[in-house]
């Protein structure tokens, strides 16, 4: 076995613990047919002896050790606040997952006969009426899988629209420049002309700019509200009454929708469509990759072209409510997700809006709105973390413009620090408008106390930038792994082990 640094320094791969002949557990002789294998099994169908699958031997207790001791050195929102702007990254009430992993959820075949999964289907029926009530719409769709997903659905949905009734000259599709960047990708991807127009001194749509970039080829416009600054938008319904005199569509980017759930709708503003992040919103483990889901709602006069199929309520043979899946929509776009969307995601989401209730869901938002003020009271320095277009609503986009000048300590330096003091980094550089963004979102799950810790961690750092600003440059200085070049990692993509010489025996 090679030797390895202390503990903390370094990790070594399963494959660098493994020896040759250790057994991990141990099984008593089986009780069936042990003919060999291929009399079982045709020849053609097995791996060759010298082909043998390169395995880590390994003992369990080891295993068990090694994993514990990855999962340790990876933050997740169970062990501090995870401010990522945008991502609304907050803590997952572990009764969610308890009702997740319910037997006859977590169990049920996607080819179960509708009969025998009407409990699944009524909570897929019940979740969608709950988010028809919350966004202010007439139908809704729960098939997609994430937020980018359900903006392509919601696009496609427009561009339907607009091609029956026979307006094929409607090519563009408007956005902010705030904006997500998947706007206006899942506007290219479903043909359309992306148009950027700019926003006002106050970070929200400026009106003279949308009235200029509006003409009769507009098919809509795509609008985050609160916006990616934070803000939210004042003039929506003027905004609205403007794009649908131009004769485009409004679609709500519903990424932001944690401050203002329950207090107000996207549907009494004036949009056509809107997604909902599940896993945002609603609560849902979150982050490297998923699980997400990013149902659709729109209006009623959108309806028929939503995703098939779709759950519905219907009368059964005795009279009684059944519910099924409807798969006869002609107008639909079709099927755009594997089966009917990721469903222990919505049972996460139907678990958590229940327990949060008619009061509960507003009570939500509105801590969500008064944890980011105190937060940024707490960090608002026109020489450190300045706010350039003022205080957001669920979250702010600070810029530290000025500590660079004076330091030369950049963004991306305090985000590294902040990993020493047990945090997960902001969202950085983002939006664009904003020289050296840090754009922060704390949530209504974290405490005074938490919110107090991370500012002072901030704080902290921004002294040090002053006093010195290499140690700020290096960072991070405690983590398993220091500051990569990311240029080389970029261009050296390294996502496996490989085996080196005798690492097959060994």
């Amino acid at each position: 076995m090679p030797q390895f640094p202390l503990k903390g320094e370094y990790t070594p791969t399963i494959f660098e613990k493994s020896e040759h002949g250790r057994r991990g557990t141990r099984v008593p002789a089986p009780d069936v047919d042990t003919r060999p294998l291929d009399e079982l099994i045709p020849g053609s169908h097995l791996r060759p002896e010298a082909e043998a699958p390169r395995l880590p031997e390994v003992p369990e207790n080891e295993v068990v050790r090694h994993y514990t001791e990855l999962s340790l050195k990876n933050h997740h929102v169970d062990r501090a606040l995870y401010p990522l702007g945008s991502c609304t990254m907050k803590y997952n009430p572990k009764v969610n997952e308890a009702a997740a992993r319910l037997p006859g959820f977590a169990g049920l075949h996607p080819y179960t006969p509708h009969a025998k999964a009407q409990g699944a289907l009524q909570l897929m029926w019940e979740l969608a009426e709950m988010l028809k009530e919350v966004a202010g719409m007439a139908e809704v769709t729960l098939q997609p899988a994430a937020g980018a997903q359900g903006e392509m659905t919601g696009v496609l949905i427009m561009r339907a629209y607009h091609q029956a009734r026979g307006d094929t000259h409607r090519t563009k599709v408007l956005f902010p420049d705030s904006a997500h960047g998947t706007n206006p990708a899942t506007a290219a991807m479903a043909g359309f002309e992306a148009v950027e127009f700019g926003s006002n001194a106050e970070g929200r749509v400026d009106l003279e700019a949308l009235k200029a970039a509006l003409d009769e080829n507009c098919a809509g416009m795509m609008l985050t509200n609160p916006n990616t600054l934070g803000k939210f938008e004042s003039d929506i319904e003027e905004i609205s009454r403007l794009v649908h005199e131009a004769g485009g569509l409004m679609y709500m980017d519903g990424a932001n929708l944690n401050a203002l759930m329950g207090v107000t709708r996207p549907g009494d503003m004036g949009y056509d469509i809107v997604h909902f992040n599940l896993h945002k919103t609603f609560s849902t483990p979150h982050g490297g990759g998923g699980p997400g889901a990013g149902p659709v709602a729109v209006k009623s006069h959108l309806a028929e072209y939503l995703p098939i199929p779709k759950v519905v309520r219907r009368a059964g043979p005795d009279g009684s409510d059944e519910f099924a899946l409807d798969w006869d929509r002609p107008a639909s776009i079709g099927k755009i997700h594997g089966f009917y969307g990721n469903f222990g995601v919505l049972v996460r989401a139907y678990t958590y809006i229940r327990m949060l209730g008619r009061e509960g869901i507003p009570a939500t938002a509105q801590a969500a709105v008064l944890n980011n003020a105190y937060l940024s009271a707490l960090l608002k320095d026109e020489d450190t973390y300045a706010l350039p277009y003022g205080r957001g609503m669920h979250e702010s986009v600070f810029s530290p413009v000025e500590l660079k000048k004076r330091t030369g300590v950049k963004t991306m330096d305090i985000a590294k620090r902040l990993l020493d003091y047990g945090f997960h980094a902001p969202t950085i550089y983002f939006p664009l408008n904003v020289p050296e963004a840090l754009m922060v979102e704390p949530t209504e799950t974290e405490t005074k106390d938490e919110l107090e810790r991370f500012a002072r961690a901030l704080q902290s750092i921004a002294r040090e930038a002053e006093e010195d600003p290499e140690m700020v440059q290096s960072a991070p200085h405690t983590t398993p792994l220091r500051r990569l070049d990311e240029g080389r990692a970029g261009r050296q993509l390294d996502l496996r082990w490989t085996f080196g010489e005798g690492d097959a025996e060994t």
